[in-house]
């Protein structure tokens, strides 16, 4: 006796979201690392700049800035996808404010039991990684944009934090 088929129904797929672009990207790459034993791997593309790093524990974190775009056009509208963020009005010439690239989690340090990245005081370079911003369970590198002196850290760590909001206030020099 033959039992009855089933019919077909709509496939489950079709109720997922769509993954974001970037993201697919940022695990392609960081299966590349495992795959061929990499340690660092960067894609640079025209508009944006993607770093992914393997620390010797096996954890992987995920740098990605955007650069090279023009600037946003002036409107009260949130920020488009993609877009630079924000930079903070500057207190005087010399001060400057490293803001949160996207919307997510702060973290002073690469782990719970390591110290902090930077303190206040703590000289730092341009390309100097300074905090971590966890988005959407990646671990993204943040890096100063100028040499220059930490003369506070904005935001406590392990705090949501938002958009264009400033983590880091900078003396140029």
């Amino acid at each position: 006796m033959k039992r009855p088929v089933k019919p077909k129904t709509a496939s489950k797929t079709a109720s997922k979201p769509a993954r974001s672009p970037l993201l697919e990207e940022v695990e392609a790459l960081a299966e590349l690392l495992r795959r061929h034993d990499l340690t660092e791997l960067e894609v640079e593309q025209e508009h944006s700049r993607i770093l992914v790093r393997r620390a010797a524990d096996g954890m992987i974190t995920v740098g990605a800035s955007p650069h090279a775009m023009a600037a946003p056009a002036a409107s009260s509208a949130a920020p488009a996808a993609g877009a630079p963020a924000p930079k903070a009005e500057k207190s005087d010439g010399n001060v400057s404010y490293v803001t949160s690239p996207f919307v997510g989690t702060f973290y002073r340090s690469p782990s719970p039991d390591t110290a902090p990245f930077v303190d206040d005081g703590t000289r730092v370079k341009k390309g100097q990684v300074i905090c971590i911003v966890e988005a959407m369970k990646l671990m993204n590198e943040i890096e100063a944009e100028i040499d220059g002196v930490v003369m506070q850290c904005l935001v406590d760590n392990g705090h949501p934090v938002e958009y264009g909001e400033p983590l880091f206030k900078i003396k140029q020099g």
